[in-house]
């Protein structure tokens, strides 16, 4: 079913800190990621980490964009701080989102690769829109709100190899 091999991501990792982002380089031309405990706990600042990662990940001559479903008061002081571009509102797991971001970075599904914390959200609308998905443990689930704490019950199943 179609429908359930969306909700898989591609691959799985611990934290975003943690990639080979010199190999992805290598296949991609872009990145975009989640914010909210893809890149620090919910609701935090951009700290150091995020702001030497995008350093990093620009250096190597990638794109970087983030996608997120919060308003503009919260994404835009974030990308702002780590020097990015970004979508708010997104409305994921819709595709539209994730298009935007590939259409201002000037990137294909086939060169983008996104990755995020959230299954239902996150994982799921990037597969729709053919792009290589990341999930990546949250970076602190004390953090979550209610909605997010009961949606990650339902994700458990999916939060394993196919």
């Amino acid at each position: 079913m179609i429908f359930l091999e969306n909700l898989y991501p591609d691959e799985w990792t611990a934290s975003v800190y943690s990639l080979e982002w010199e190999q992805l380089s290598m296949e991609y031309r872009a990145v975009i990621f989640d914010v909210d405990n893809t890149l620090v706990p919910h609701g935090a600042p951009a700290d150091e980490s995020a702001v030497r990662l995008f350093e990093r990940i620009h250096r190597l001559g990638m794109r970087t964009m983030l996608v997120s479903n919060n308003g503009e008061e919260r994404v835009k002081p974030f990308a702002d701080k780590v020097r990015t571009e970004y979508v708010y509102k997104a409305g994921k797991p819709k595709k539209s989102g994730y298009e935007d971001a590939m259409g201002r970075m000037g990137t294909t599904a086939e060169n983008t690769l996104f990755i995020g914390d959230q299954i239902f959200t996150d994982i799921w609308g990037a597969n729709r829109a053919g792009i290589y998905t990341i999930l990546t443990e949250p970076v602190d689930p004390s953090t979550d709100e209610i909605q997010i704490v009961i949606k990650r019950w339902f994700e458990k199943p999916f939060r394993r190899k196919r």
